[in-house]
């Protein structure tokens, strides 16, 4: 029910403790001798201050006012008055000593700030001092104070403790000490001494000691950032030059052909950058298939089965970066029903250059193995046409299996020499040439290419990326709504195989260099060593292992705006005067017979009397036997498989035989 009720405690009654006031103080027999006392007693400190700074201003308005009205009045005094009114101004400045910017040297802010509220003795004391006087006590207070505790914790120290601060002091001093010498002998030392004929003979007879070999790589790096002055005597720069190639070959296994290549397009300091990222691997990165999830899911999803990963940087939304995993990236669920791509960071990059749009008509020239014909076709939203080309059969087969995990519908999978491929297809809104190159810029990957390249190499590839280039542009259609757009791309970091292609597509073909709307990344190169390209250039990327952390990459974007061919007209009149000179060469030869015809025809045909009425009916002239016999090897194979049947496979007449 409710609770008991306890009679037994009575409340209390009356006011508490607290209720309890103090009664008002009597102080009326004080009240007539606080009336005579000033009103300025019972101001703070604070308030004084306050006043005081009133009436300086209101004494500088009076004394300027004052001498306004004096130069008015006279224009020139006597000296007794300019006299009488210097003395008048130096009372006043009296009158204003301790805030005036004559005493600036002595009033500085204390650092910690006064107690706003004192006693009643205090401001008594204050009254009857003068600001100067309390201020210097105060500083004076302070100085002291801080000499009295350091002499307190001196004096507090134990003589273990003295004698260690002693020590400390003299290790200081010994190093400074140090530092000096090291300097100076540094100094003395700049000038690096190259090893002679006879120690490199011994180190070549020796197994090579890396130490000694990075050490002197450092060492000649050293002397070629200054080398006016660290230069030794005697020594040109070719010499330094050739030592730190050789040695660079050593350390890190280069041919001589590829360091070359390396020191002319790198300075020295960055050189050193390149060939240590070149030896690290680059980390693997995966891309987000957006037809069937999003980066998000996929990344939980990952992190649910124990993996380390993070996004790959601002400027990729699909892009993931795993840094550490319990489980096969390429064995997982998510991979087998195709919400990622196994993908290098850098692959991502032409793509997003290209920009494909909705409903368009895309090739990709090289697409093998799949992975930016993938990234296309999710671009695309699986709308439109894509032609993923690739002229090696066994490599379309993968392409193949990509676009059937991925979900793709977009995509007709082809198998054509690119160079051959517009008299194929064209009309492209937009083409992509992942051009085949000497793979410099993925060193890591493929550590063949320090020692496999030479200058035959680079040349081959080169030559093939020109033809590639611009069968490519003769693909795309200038006059699209939407494209007309070729973005080249390779993985190599060599000027041959990069701005020396696009120069050439520019000379050949009417096509312009636009930006490829990629914030990071380096400038393309305007100029290298002694060759000038198009200054339109700059508007080409190149990414680099030791500055982004991913492959060795170039893309440039090129727009066609006109599908005409420049000098088009000369060649084909050139063309048409070849083939006119060669029909006149065939048909000359053709008349004309041979020596031993002649030799024949005048001499008297002897023969048996057996056959001699026979041969005589059937068989034709010799001059007709010898130009169908004959005739096959003068002529072209252009013009015979024209014509039809060769003339040497036509059935010969046969002679008859009594």
């Amino acid at each position: 029910m409710g609770r008991k009720a306890k009679f037994q405690e009575k409340p209390r009654k009356g006011p508490g403790k607290k209720t309890k006031k103090q009664k008002p103080p009597n102080l009326l027999h004080l009240v007539g001798a606080k009336e005579q006392d000033d009103s300025s007693q019972s101001l703070t400190r604070r308030a004084r201050k306050h006043l005081k700074k009133l009436h300086q201003i209101e004494a500088k308005r009076v004394t300027s006012k004052q001498k306004k009205e004096q130069n008015k009045r006279e224009n020139i005094t006597s000296e007794g008055e300019t006299a009488s009114e210097s003395d008048v101004e130096d009372d006043v400045e009296e009158n204003l000593k301790g805030f005036t910017d004559q005493n600036q040297d002595w009033l500085i802010p204390k650092g910690k700030k006064r107690k706003l509220v004192e006693s009643d003795h205090d401001e008594e004391d204050f009254e009857g001092q003068d600001s100067d006087d309390v201020l210097k006590d105060e500083f004076d207070e302070d100085e002291s104070n801080s000499d009295n505790e350091k002499q307190d914790e001196e004096e507090e120290l134990l003589p273990v403790e003295k004698a260690s601060k002693k020590l400390q002091k003299k290790q200081k001093e010994m190093r400074k000490l140090a530092e000096e010498e090291l300097k100076t002998n540094i100094a003395e030392s700049e000038t690096y001494v190259l090893p002679s004929g006879q120690e490199i003979e011994k180190e070549t007879a020796q197994s090579p000691d890396l130490a000694v070999i990075s050490q002197r790589i450092k060492d000649i790096v050293h002397v070629l950032s200054d080398f006016a002055s660290r230069r030794e005597d005697g020594r040109s720069r070719n010499d330094y030059v050739d030592f730190l190639r050789k040695d660079l070959c050593l350390y890190y296994g280069y041919n001589d052909f590829m360091m070359e290549k390396l020191m002319e397009l790198f300075p020295t300091a960055e050189l050193i950058e390149v060939l240590e990222a070149n030896e690290v691997q680059r980390p693997v990165t995966i891309r987000t298939n957006t037809l069937k999830t999003r980066r998000r899911d996929l990344a939980q999803a990952l992190i649910n089965r124990s993996v380390n990963l993070d996004p790959v940087g601002k400027w990729s939304k699909v892009g993931l970066v795993i840094y550490d995993s319990q489980v096969p990236i390429g064995a997982t669920p998510e991979y087998l029903a195709g919400h990622y791509i196994l993908q290098g960071a850098a692959s991502l990059l032409p793509v997003m250059a290209l920009a494909p749009q909705v409903n368009e008509k895309v090739l990709d020239m090289c697409a093998a193995p799949g992975g930016k014909t993938t990234h296309i076709a999710s671009l695309m939203k699986n709308t439109g046409v894509l032609f993923a080309n690739d002229i090696h059969q066994d490599r379309a087969k993968a392409t193949v299996g990509n676009i059937h995990r991925l979900g793709i519908t977009n995509t007709i999978v082809c198998c054509h020499d690119g160079r051959k491929f517009p008299k194929v297809i064209t009309g492209f809104d937009r083409v992509l040439l992942d051009a085949p190159c000497s793979g410099t810029g993925v060193v890591a990957k493929d550590p063949e290419v320090k020692t496999s390249k030479d200058a035959k190499d680079i040349q081959r590839c080169s030559h093939l990326q020109k033809e590639l280039i611009l069968a490519a542009i003769d693909c795309l259609d200038a006059h699209s709504k939407s494209g007309g757009y070729l973005v080249y791309s390779t993985c190599s970091i060599l000027p041959e195989e990069n701005e020396w292609v696009i120069d050439f597509a520019l000379k050949k073909r009417n096509v312009k260099v636009v930006p490829t709307g990629l914030d990071f990344g380096k400038e393309g190169l305007a100029k290298y060593r002694e060759y000038r390209f198009h200054p339109s250039l700059k508007h080409t990327r190149r990414f680099y292992p030791h500055t982004q952390n991913m492959d060795g990459f170039f893309v440039a974007k090129l727009k066609k705006f006109s599908n005409l061919i420049p000098n088009q007209d000369k060649l084909g009149k050139q063309e048409n005067e070849n083939t006119s000179m060669s029909k006149e060469k065939e048909a000359k030869l053709l008349d004309k017979p041979n020596e031993k015809e002649k030799d024949s025809e005048d001499s008297p045909q002897v023969s048996t009397s057996k056959y001699t009425k026979s041969t005589s009916k059937v068989t034709p002239s010799s001059k007709t036997v010898h130009r169908k016999k004959f005739a096959w090897r003068t002529k072209k194979p252009d013009q015979e498989r024209i014509k039809g049947i060769r003339p040497h496979l036509k059935k010969k007449p046969k002679l008859s035989k009594k």
